[in-house]
């Protein structure tokens, strides 16, 4: 019989996770959607009031300047020579930036996130966008709320990332001969990996393993691998729980499986899930990442997930539970519906 007086184990309450800087911080990166003029005028304001009030310096990518309505404004001049800028794909940014501060909907987020394949700064994510899950800042006490985060007095949520690398199986010709050659890429994904049929007509067939184990073959239009983030994006819509992001989790979800007993599963956070393609597959798979750098899977090619040491810091509006549900209520209107009459009983008709 097992018997321990401190055999039990302290769980962490999700909410108890605080933001504090070690010290002030001095450089904010703000990541805006591109074409969208109705962030225009907030992005400007937030500029001026982080630059002018707060001196803080700010980051923004490149391409935002592109914008003939932000670079041809005159009186946003003045602050536009401030702007420390970068492009995303040559430039590290990762130690210069003390936080984000994101205008947009949850692609904006996810696109920030694209941009830390490390470590990632601390997210302030204003909903100024269509999608409002990743986002709970509401912009119009916009001054208040940075001020609270720069003194550093702030909730914080731990999203958990996965950490992909595709290792493809190509053929180089060198001197007229073939060599198997391996090119791998990696990729950390804060929502899901979806690998799908593509435009081919028949079913994926792609085989699982878990940790070195074949766990089964998924047959059907293909299979999503998420967080406990992404549970609430495209895994929901085909199938899955909603899990709170504060458990480390990776769900597993057939897309329209063959199989109708093939429900949804959860396996802790840190298994190494693989997927190749089946080697009766009658064609290719695609694979994509959040949504983005979408590419081909053929026989041999493998893609290997696990989560990432790496997760997304995000600050929260209130708490990590309170965020939550009001969330799922907000984007998915969980659980509304009508309330059922109240029945009198029959002494109280008479």
């Amino acid at each position: 019989m097992f018997h321990s007086h401190n055999a039990y184990m302290h769980i962490q309450d999700p909410a108890s996770q605080r933001l504090t800087w070690n010290k002030p911080p001095k450089s904010v990166l703000v990541v805006k959607k591109i074409q969208d003029a109705s962030l225009l005028q907030p992005f400007k304001e937030l500029c001026v009031f982080l630059t002018e009030q707060k001196n803080m310096i700010v980051y923004v990518e490149s391409k935002v300047l592109a914008d003939t309505a932000i670079a041809g404004d005159e009186s946003f001049g003045a602050v536009i020579q401030k702007f420390c800028t970068f492009r995303e794909d040559l430039d590290d940014i990762s130690n210069r930036v003390d936080f984000i501060i994101c205008l947009g909907g949850d692609g904006t987020l996810l696109y920030a996130s694209s941009l830390f394949q490390e470590s990632v700064p601390p997210v302030m994510a204003f909903h100024l966008g269509s999608l409002g899950f990743l986002t709970p800042f509401k912009f119009d006490t916009y001054q208040s709320q940075v001020t609270q985060i720069i003194e550093g007095n702030t909730a914080i949520i731990l999203r958990s990332r996965l950490r992909v690398r595709v290792v493809k199986k190509g053929i180089i010709m060198t001197n007229g001969d073939s060599e198997g050659s391996r090119k791998s890429m990696q990729y950390q994904v804060l929502n899901e990996v979806v690998v799908d049929r593509g435009p081919s007509s028949y079913l994926s067939n792609v085989d699982l393993f878990l940790d070195g184990h074949l766990i089964t073959t998924v047959q059907g239009d293909g299979v999503i691998v998420s967080t406990p983030t992404g549970s609430t994006a495209y895994a929901v819509a085909a199938g899955a729980s909603m899990i709170h992001p504060n458990v480390p989790a990776i769900m597993i979800t057939p897309i329209c499986p063959h199989s109708l007993s093939f429900r949804p599963i959860v396996v802790p956070a840190g298994v190494e899930l693989k997927i190749m393609l089946s080697r009766d597959a009658r064609n290719t798979a695609w694979v994509s990442f959040d949504g983005r750098k979408r590419q081909e899977i053929c026989h041999g090619d493998s893609i290997t997930i696990t989560t990432s040491c790496f997760p997304v810091p995000s600050i929260c509006f209130r708490d990590p539970v309170n965020d939550w549900f009001e969330s799922l209520s907000q984007c998915l209107h969980w659980n509304v519906r009508k309330k059922q009459n109240y029945l009198c009983s029959e002494e109280e008709e008479f």
